[in-house]
């Protein structure tokens, strides 16, 4: 989706809940958009199939780019370790820290930013939000002031990070990608790559806990769901 005399972005687009609403967010904000999704080892490459999906559908610029080259240096995660027991419950600092990856989003931004300054874009989208700041080091606001600073400085050409939802719960990135009609069938969540989503996962329990606190079903179809996902 090219649109002529339109300002440039790129958005870090992994396929999932966060990103699929920050891309959608930044085409109606009239960029023209840039993707890019990165294999980085991850334990599987559903999101980055929806990713690619969801792109062509839309007719938006798309790379997958593959650093799987550095696994070996940052390959201490449940996510990228299949040999790890992945946390089954909800997202808590003591529970949750098994799925940092080290320094992820500051390697993601860093090549990003590059990919900016290399097509003259002015932004750079990428999805923390508010319910990741306990247990992510690199979604915290701090980090995002920072990486800003950085981004003003590295070549001679700013770039802006903009996190639109660094403040926003799961529950209101949800609720705002309803209000623009974004059907969430088109996004990957769940830790695991399997046929169905776990159910079990930090990250399947978050998703069902603001799809209940919208009362509407989860489009995704799910091998468990705990009766605490279930709630409304």
């Amino acid at each position: 989706m090219t649109l002529q005399n339109a300002s440039r972005a790129v958005v870090i687009y992994s396929g999932g809940m966060d990103s699929y609403t920050v891309l959608h967010r930044a085409l109606r904000e009239g960029y023209d958009v840039h993707a890019l999704s990165f294999h980085y080892g991850q334990r599987h490459a559903r999101e980055l199939d929806v990713a690619s999906q969801v792109c062509q559908t839309l007719g938006v610029a798309h790379q997958v780019v593959d650093i799987r080259a550095i696994h070996g240096l940052i390959g201490a995660s449940a996510l990228t370790d299949a040999s790890q027991p992945m946390p089954r419950a909800d997202y808590a600092e003591d529970n949750m820290k098994a799925t940092v990856v080290p320094n992820r989003n500051m390697i993601l931004l860093s090549l990003a930013i590059g990919h900016a300054v290399n097509l003259e874009a002015e932004i750079c989208y990428y999805g923390a939000h508010g319910g990741d700041h306990a247990i992510y080091p690199d979604c915290r606001p701090e980090f995002v002031a920072r990486m800003n600073d950085v981004a003003a400085i590295a070549n001679y050409t700013p770039v802006e990070i903009r996190a639109p939802y660094l403040h926003a719960s799961k529950d209101d990135i949800l609720a705002e990608g309803l209000q623009m009609g974004l059907d969430y069938a088109h996004t990957w969540t769940c830790y695991l790559g399997e046929a169905l989503a776990c159910g079990e996962c930090g990250s399947c329990r978050e998703r069902l806990q603001a799809f209940a606190s919208q009362g509407i079903k989860d489009p995704l179809p799910y091998r468990s769901q705990t009766s605490r996902t279930r709630e409304v």
